[in-house]
């Protein structure tokens, strides 16, 4: 949803679903749950930024299902929304998804600035992601080829062959 009506953000599926799998969550439910508007506004004459995060449809409990675990409860625990709430039934789940916007935002804050400070590409580039040091590594890229001894079977295949390329029926 990334990009498209109800999902402006950089990531927030990534993070929402690595706190899915720790607190004992559905991770089925990342498609609807991610879906996530992030806003960035300067305000106080360009001196502050304003963000804001809004998950409509965050789908969490602390009760059942994966959250019998011990370490997902380990981490319910940490967080202190185990299980039920004592006198506010569904508070514990509030907090959690309260818990999860937080986390999205902060990882927003996080990508967007390293993507407006340029270092994701620079710390991609200094970590062998460049095509300089993967093609050292792959070695060089040597011409297909077509076996002449039998006959081609679809018109793709009687074209001469595109270096690197490779043709599939």
């Amino acid at each position: 949803m990334a990009g498209s009506v109800g999902g402006f953000n950089a990531h927030a599926a990534n993070i929402l679903t690595a706190i899915y799998l720790a607190t004992g969550q559905d991770p089925a439910q990342n498609v609807e749950s991610s879906n996530c508007i992030t806003l960035m506004k300067a305000v106080n004459g360009e001196k502050d930024l304003h963000i804001s995060c809004t998950m409509p449809c965050i789908e969490v409990g602390t009760i059942g299902g994966g959250t019998i675990l011990p370490p997902q409860q380990a981490m319910l625990d940490f967080i202190g929304v185990r299980g039920p709430h004592p006198t506010e039934p569904g508070a514990n789940a509030r907090r959690l998804a309260r818990v999860i916007c937080a986390s999205v935002m902060a990882g927003e804050l996080s990508l967007c600035a390293a993507l407006a400070a340029g270092h994701l590409v620079k710390a991609h580039m200094a970590h062998n992601r460049n095509t300089t040091a993967a093609a050292a590594v792959a070695g060089p890229i040597t011409k297909s080829t077509v076996d002449v001894s039998t006959p081609p079977a679809t018109p793709a295949e009687r074209e001469a062959p595109i270096p690197g390329s490779c043709i599939k029926s």
